[in-house]
């Protein structure tokens, strides 16, 4: 759920109440390796008997997961803060790539109304974070708005009145609605969060008030999607049902609604004991999206296609990095995960927050259990955090986004051998290939061998952008090749490659023809990957450039699969060796 409201105005940032908030081995004779060498311009290393097998990683160019989303990286903002409009965070979210905002601020909506600044209770409501002051940050930011209407203690009027001010009155092109916050944790099913005034708080009467806002929203204006707030599959309260319900909620509202609804909304608090466990969660991310699709098959008929999935609250709260390294490595993963599996946006929990209690040690670097990306400067225990407006190193996960993608990319299939290393990759829309790559472990570096299909990277050193443990900015460097990379511990490493120069290809010596029994020089014996790639191949990115088979490793005689494998750099042996290639916890339990 959204962060716990603040209860005092002596302590305007929120306190942070127990949110639940293969290695194939192929021997190949010297004079292939030396076309290898040759061919991709790697330098000549020795092998080291105690060197570790280099991590195989392939990239598949040619096989698309999709575009870019325009609004894919989001961040929530709260009434409740103070320092939401502050110019420096402005600059600093537009820095980082943010491209949607989401307002009012999690549990805040259900008891926000949006005329007043004024919130039900007498909850902290800062000045200067009203309707008109959010839009002119999301301006400043180049992010577009996500609305949370007041569900719990507003109405369909109320809803509609905001749209036409935002979108009649203003001009502002307000797109995406979601009606109420998380709520089924209105108590229906024993544990109360949400603030949620309807006599009935079962999901049919949600389904059907659902409908309701969505006809009086879309009378003022037909052009804004309306969305409905599910149960994350596999988190609580996700399965259950009350007594005397035939169907839990998500099937209910969605047998009701889901014929009249333009997206879904979950949220993503993953439940991880250790650092290692958060670091392996966004491989939960193909399931859950395959069943919200299966659902949305289901309900939604010959709409289920358009109906968009909006993930509009994640972060690492249910594990014990909120603001060290682990948590920026995550964060970085789990927008590439969401974004390939479809999801239209992920918003991180979020802008500023505060912390709730003293800091901890985690992986030696101080934690201050904040959940915002940017420092509060707020106090705890007796410790304080940072000035206000530092950004935490989960600033600096999202913002190794940009080195990656932009909107309008598009994703491509990738996989690792290990899952230690994830992997993600985007081909940019000027010819280039970018490539993610995240080392999880916590103490080695990581050796990568990495394989190309469908694109033939330029030889020489590639520029890099990186971020590592106790960074304090991205660092762009020229370093490794494109066929290895040596990684530091706890790191973000993106390689930018530039394809292959025509005239080099030209010059290149013809590919020899394909022994029928040939085999990548560095295929691996499992994809054990960030994505279920497996069972999800992907769509082709247009048909195969079959130029490029004619380029620098033509003459090994792999197709249109431009391989290459190393150690640190491509192993050059003399002749007769050989080249070795190396839950969330159950809301039941959560209180208020």
């Amino acid at each position: 759920m959204s962060p716990d409201d603040p209860t005092t105005t002596e302590q305007p940032m929120p306190r942070d109440r127990t949110h639940r908030r293969s290695r194939t081995r192929r021997r190949i004779v010297a004079g292939a390796v030396a076309t290898l060498v040759a061919g991709a311009g790697a330098g000549v290393l020795a092998l080291s008997a105690n060197a570790a097998p280099a991590v195989g990683i392939t990239v598949d160019a040619g096989t698309s997961l999709g575009t870019v989303p325009s609004t894919g990286v989001g961040l929530n903002t709260a009434v409740y803060d103070s320092y939401m409009t502050d110019t420096t965070a402005s600059s600093l979210m537009k820095g980082a790539g943010v491209r949607q905002l989401r307002y009012p601020g999690g549990s805040y909506a259900d008891a926000y109304h949006w005329k007043t600044h004024t919130l039900d209770g007498g909850g902290w409501v800062a000045p200067g974070t009203d309707f008109d002051h959010f839009m002119a940050t999301a301006k400043r930011v180049g992010a577009q708005p996500i609305i949370t209407a007041n569900y719990g203690s507003g109405t369909p009027q109320e809803a509609a009145d905001w749209v036409k001010y935002a979108n009649v009155d203003k001009g502002y092109g307000v797109k995406y609605w979601e009606i109420g916050n998380e709520v089924s944790g209105n108590g229906y099913y024993g544990s109360k969060w949400e603030l949620d005034n309807h006599a009935d708080k079962s999901p049919r009467e949600y389904a059907k008030n659902l409908l309701a806002y969505a006809k009086a929203m879309k009378a003022v204006d037909p052009k804004v999607k309306i969305g409905a707030v599910l149960n994350t599959p596999g988190s609580w309260p996700d399965g259950v049902m009350a007594a005397g319900d035939t169907a839990d909620w998500n099937h209910t509202v969605l047998a009701i609604a889901g014929k009249s609804i333009d997206f879904v909304i979950i949220h993503s608090y993953p439940s991880a004991s250790s650092t290692a466990d958060l670091l392996n969660s966004p491989t939960q991310v193909a399931g859950v999206t395959s069943a919200v699709r299966s659902l949305l098959t289901t309900y939604a008929g010959a709409h289920a296609a358009s109906v968009e999935i909006a993930v509009t609250e994640t972060d690492s709260t249910q594990s014990p990095a909120l603001t060290s390294q682990a948590a920026a490595l995550f964060a970085s993963d789990t927008y590439m995960n969401w974004f390939e599996h479809g999801a239209v946006n992920v918003d991180w929990w979020d802008l500023h927050n505060g912390m709730g209690k003293a800091p901890t040690t985690v992986g030696g670097e101080t934690d201050y259990l904040d959940q915002g990306v940017l420092s509060s400067g707020s106090c705890a225990g007796g410790h304080c955090e940072p000035a206000r407006e530092t950004p935490f190193p989960t600033y600096w996960g999202i913002r190794s986004l940009t080195a990656l993608a932009r909107p309008g990319d598009t994703m491509v299939k990738a996989s690792s051998a290990k899952q230690s290393v994830a992997v993600h990759a985007v081909r940019s829309r000027d010819g280039g290939l970018n490539v993610m790559l995240i080392n999880k472990d916590p103490q080695n570096t990581a050796q990568v061998s990495l394989s190309y299909k469908g694109y033939t990277p330029a030889a020489g050193a590639v520029r890099t952008v990186s971020y590592t443990k106790g960074g304090t900015a991205l660092t762009t460097a020229a370093r490794g090749t494109a066929a290895a990379q040596t990684l530091p511990p706890y790191s973000i490493t993106t390689l930018q490659l530039k394809p292959a120069s025509a005239a080099s290809r030209a010059h290149a010596p013809s590919p020899a023809p394909t022994p029928s029994a040939a085999a990548p020089v560095a295929a691996a014996s499992g994809t054990i990957g960030t994505r279920a790639q497996a069972s999800a191949a992907g769509v082709p990115v247009g048909r195969p450039d079959r130029s490029d088979t004619a380029g620098d490793l033509a003459s090994t005689g792999m197709g249109d699969t431009v391989t290459y494998s190393a150690l640190g750099g491509l192993l050059a042996l003399a002749a007769g060796s050989v080249l070795v290639l190396r839950r969330r916890r159950s809301r039941g339990s959560h209180a208020r």
